[in-house]
């Protein structure tokens, strides 16, 4: 195995470019598939390309507040210490890769946005706590569990179809979660998950002379706040911690009352709105806070040029009907035994340029509905195969780990050489769980 990881991570090291380089080249591929495989032509890709580059600028913002809100709040004295203090249980480096996993695993169960951060976030606070460790692996196993988020509470298909009026309830009906998150299939999946990639993480370490560590100094951002020459009424006010309460009290009113409203609606905006007043509370005065902040944005120059053109990706798949033609072909060659497993396959596909899992059930959910009704298949298990096919995909495809990235300092190519493993487990363990469930 770590024969294997030796020349998976320098292949990737040698060969995956910057993830810009890799959307522009992603760019160009889907643009010469539109053309070839549609009857579309390259003006009409052109303006597909064009019309869809800014239809994730509110996606885009939630993912830099996510990232700056995640940053904000790890950086706050009582959340390093809680982070510190829970790194302090990995005493050797196959104990940290295998809590750091866990801890993803569930956080992103719980919700996308928040084990995508959190997952970061303890990666970085085990290295400085278990200097001995492989920081690429450790990395790469906080965002490993991200795999299991859409077979989780915050999968954005499942609460979509369990959500009355949703886009296709006149084809499927309404679809309890107690048919989708908590069927016996999706909780196989996620179990198996939980044990397996753990697992195979820890044997994914790499022998020591091969050992890519990282000085714990270099993980320090020391928060450095200007102090005022002079007090004034200006400068009270930044300093002023009550302000601050108040904000925070404002924050945590909503936020309880949205909890006793709706229950356990975890949704981005949530998470977000967590961080930002958590952050704002715990930094204690605005100057701290806001000094906490301008760090912060600092990581977030990738999100932002980069989900533009992913955008313009997903205007080229989606109007060009490039995304259909992919789900028909897996269609063609399904029967009613075998027809989940290629729905996960054909979603696995066209999650790589179509990464956000609204998106892709918007495109591919009439055809596979269709194709479900033809061949008396569950539409639960269909919308779950997507979800989880939008999911596996993820481990390979720098969009989702850009944040996770930013926050740990590395570059993609750092951490798709394990990923690849994962990617095969994952996909052998989500087979298993839709084939014969």
């Amino acid at each position: 195995m770590k024969t294997l990881t030796r020349f998976s991570n320098t292949l990737m090291e040698r060969f995956l470019p910057d993830p810009y380089i890799f959307v522009a080249v992603l760019t160009l591929v889907v643009f010469l598939l539109g053309l070839g495989l549609t009857d579309t032509g390259p003006i009409e890709m052109v303006d597909h390309w064009g019309n869809g580059f800014w239809g994730l600028l509110a996606f885009t913002m939630q993912m830099v507040i996510v990232l700056v809100a995640g940053h904000v709040l790890a950086n706050s004295p009582l959340f390093k210490r809680i982070l510190s203090t829970l790194a302090g249980t990995a005493k050797s480096p196959g104990s940290a890769i295998i809590l750091v996993s866990v801890v993803s695993i569930i956080a992103s169960w719980i919700n996308w946005g928040f084990g995508l951060v959190i997952g970061a976030l303890f990666a970085k606070e085990i290295a400085k706590k278990v200097t001995n460790v492989d920081y690429r692996l450790l990395v790469a196993s906080a965002y490993a569990g991200f795999v299991v988020w859409h077979g989780g509470l915050g999968g954005s298909i499942p609460l979509s179809v369990a959500t009355p009026d949703h886009p296709f309830e006149p084809i499927m009906g309404v679809i309890p979660t107690s048919d989708t998150i908590f069927t016996t299939y999706n909780l196989f999946i996620v179990l198996v998950l939980l044990i397996t990639i753990p697992l195979l993480n820890r044997w994914m370490m790499p022998k020591p002379e091969d050992t890519v560590t990282v000085d714990p100094a270099s993980l320090e951002e020391p928060l450095e706040v200007e102090e005022p020459s002079d007090k004034t009424p200006a400068s009270r006010l930044e300093d002023s911690a009550i302000l601050s309460m108040l904000i925070g009290a404002l924050g945590l009113i909503y936020l309880i009352h949205h909890f006793v409203r709706n229950g356990f609606d975890l949704n981005l905006n949530i998470v977000n709105l967590i961080f930002l007043i958590l952050g704002i509370i715990l930094h204690g005065t605005p100057r701290r806070f806001l000094a906490a902040v301008a760090n912060a944005v600092k990581t977030a120059g990738g999100i932002i040029i980069q989900f533009p053109f992913y955008a313009g990706i997903m205007g080229m798949m989606t109007d060009s009907g490039l995304a259909g033609v992919i789900s028909d072909a897996f269609v063609s060659i399904s029967n009613e035994h075998t027809f989940h497993l290629f729905t996960f396959y054909a979603a696995g596909i066209v999650n790589f340029f179509v990464p956000s899992g609204g998106g892709q059930w918007a495109v591919q959910a009439p055809i596979m509905l269709d194709a479900a009704q033809t061949l008396g298949a569950d539409y639960a298990k269909t919308a779950m195969s997507i979800a989880w096919g939008d999911a596996w995909t993820n481990l390979i495809q720098p969009f989702w780990a850009l944040p996770a990235l930013a926050i740990a300092g590395l570059k993609a190519k750092d951490i798709m050489g394990y990923c690849v493993f994962v990617l095969v487990l994952s996909g052998i363990v989500i087979s298993i769980g839709l084939y014969f469930f």
